[in-house]
């Protein structure tokens, strides 16, 4: 694959990549800008490639899975744990709209700075990335109605649950699955796991 369509046929074709506001979104987010210049060749590859301090942009098939089972709504307000490139974080944003609003959050500070810079080349103005709270999981005290993990815990942080909104959904890596958590109108839970995945590991506070 040579080119960002190239790409999303390929997730298309695959059956990964079905909702029109997503497609729309890598569409708009070519994955080679948030790539680092090294690897650009590889840039529409199906496979994670390095972005610096030992981490990773993620696999377009694996991106795509966790964005369609987190379903980002039309002027939803989402948190994005582990902004790494940006990348996600700015498909975020162009999913939900202008009226929408993703907060990115990242440990690494290299990392912010990168992230910032590639939001600004795709002219995302509904986005931000954030140094991490090295002492809290999220934003403690918001609430959201999605929340995406792209890194892998040893278990489920219930805190997150906490962070959010009634109806919200969390997607995230734990071990090696992929996990979609409803919070349900009565405030319980509602669990699927999606299994066969590898991610770099989630530091817990």
């Amino acid at each position: 694959m040579y080119t960002n369509q190239q790409l999303i046929d390929h997730l298309i074709r695959s059956g990964i990549l079905r909702t029109p506001c997503l497609i729309r979104a890598f569409e708009r987010c070519d994955r080679i800008l948030f790539v680092p210049e090294p690897f650009q060749k590889d840039a529409y590859g199906d496979y994670p490639l390095h972005i610096g301090e030992g981490q990773t942009i993620s696999q377009p098939f694996t991106v795509a899975v966790m964005l369609e089972m987190l379903a980002p709504p039309e002027n939803g307000q989402v948190l994005d744990i582990g902004s790494g490139s940006g990348w996600t974080t700015a498909l975020l944003a162009a999913a939900v709209g202008e009226s929408g609003r993703v907060e990115g959050v990242e440990r690494i500070a290299s990392l912010v700075d990168y992230g910032r810079t590639n939001l600004a080349k795709v002219h995302i103005r509904n986005a931000t990335i954030e140094p991490a709270d090295p002492s809290a999981l999220g934003k403690p005290g918001h609430l959201y109605d999605r929340i995406l993990v792209s890194a892998s815990a040893p278990e489920l942080p219930v805190s997150l649950i906490d962070q959010l909104k009634t109806g919200g959904i969390l997607v995230i890596p734990i071990q090696n699955s992929i996990w979609r958590i409803t919070k349900n109108g009565e405030g319980k839970i509602e669990a699927y796991e999606l299994n066969g995945f590898r991610f770099v590991p989630l530091i817990v506070p």
